[in-house]
């Protein structure tokens, strides 16, 4: 077990350095200046060639990528390039309504697609099966901008429950304000992965029940439901382990399109912001962040798997 975490470790740097190239490079290629949006468009060539200086755009392109990345090493995640606020400081901030908006999105995302799942594969072949069936696959095609105008129509229209856009200006002083206005967020994305998860989970129960220890556990006079509870549903509960490293990643990705319907001022909504002004090093560290914490999950989903089932920690890592 220590092998297989220390080989996981080393995996994650392996693919947080190539990621980090790949970020670097690929802001490199994009059309526009920062220099230019700071200077603005009646800016002289000799003021933008003073602003890449102060930038430090101007030294050699590797030189600027030992910088940035040995910042990361010493916490140092570098200056926005138009407020010269630290980053940061502003990640940490913007992080106070994203990691509350991915975890309600994960619970959302739990409640909603594991006792579907597995009620829709139990009952398979019957109309309530189909029909679930049928609606999940409808709100897997459904964009998420759909799904959230719909929220905001029954939710703070019809029903007034949650208030339709905005982020409370005090933060989580009041956690009542808080949860509501992340509600309707958290349901939008929760409901649009939990339609990917709902149909792993059916396929997964599906499979649990045509296995030789539950057709065994049947013969020996347990009843279907009993089986399937006792000894068809702690196999689905690996498998769905197993896959949420990729559902986390996904409800964080999608916490950048709702950030921007629901008005929330999260890492989502900042980073298309920074894009649109060309503010490089901002978004080229919060890319980064982001991209580290999903490979984090990642490898930490991995060892919990690895730790709770026997099978794995028989073979070689």
């Amino acid at each position: 077990m220590t092998r297989f975490v220390l080989t996981r470790l080393g995996l994650l740097v392996i693919a947080w350095i190539a990621a980090s190239l790949l970020v670097f490079a690929t802001l490199r290629l994009l059309p526009g200046d920062v220099a230019q949006v700071i200077g603005g468009v009646q800016a002289s060539p000799a003021r933008l060639a003073e602003l890449r200086q102060q930038l430090g755009l101007d030294r050699p392109v590797a030189v600027q990528y030992l910088d940035w990345i040995g910042g990361f090493f010493t916490g140092d995640l570098g200056t926005s390039a138009l407020t010269g606020t630290p980053v940061a400081a502003e990640l940490a901030q913007k992080a106070q309504v994203t990691i509350p908006l991915t975890l309600m999105s994960l619970l959302v995302l739990l409640v909603v697609a594991a006792p579907t799942g597995v009620f829709a594969a139990y009952r398979s072949g019957r109309a309530s099966s189909r029909a679930i069936s049928a609606g999940a696959l409808l709100t897997a095609a459904v964009p998420a901008v759909a799904i959230g105008l719909l929220a905001i129509l029954v939710g703070a229209g019809w029903l007034g429950w949650f208030p339709a856009q905005g982020f409370p200006r005090d933060g989580w002083q009041d956690p009542v304000r808080a949860l509501r206005a992340l509600a309707l967020p958290a349901l939008t994305i929760g409901l649009v992965e939990g339609a990917v998860l709902f149909r792993f989970v059916r396929s997964a129960t599906l499979t649990a029940l045509d296995t030789d220890h539950v057709r065994t556990a049947r013969a020996q006079g347990l009843t279907r439901p009993r089986a399937l509870l006792e000894h068809g549903l702690p196999g689905v509960g690996l498998s769905i382990v197993s896959v949420l490293g990729l559902q986390i990643a996904a409800l964080i990705v999608g916490a950048v399109v709702v950030e921007q319907l629901f008005s929330l001022p999260g890492l989502g909504r900042m980073l298309v912001g920074d894009v649109g002004n060309r503010d490089l090093p901002k978004v080229q560290s919060t890319l980064l962040v982001l991209t580290g914490v999903i490979l984090l999950i990642g490898a930490l989903v991995d060892v919990i798997h690895r730790a709770i089932d026997p099978r794995l920690r028989s073979t070689a890592s």
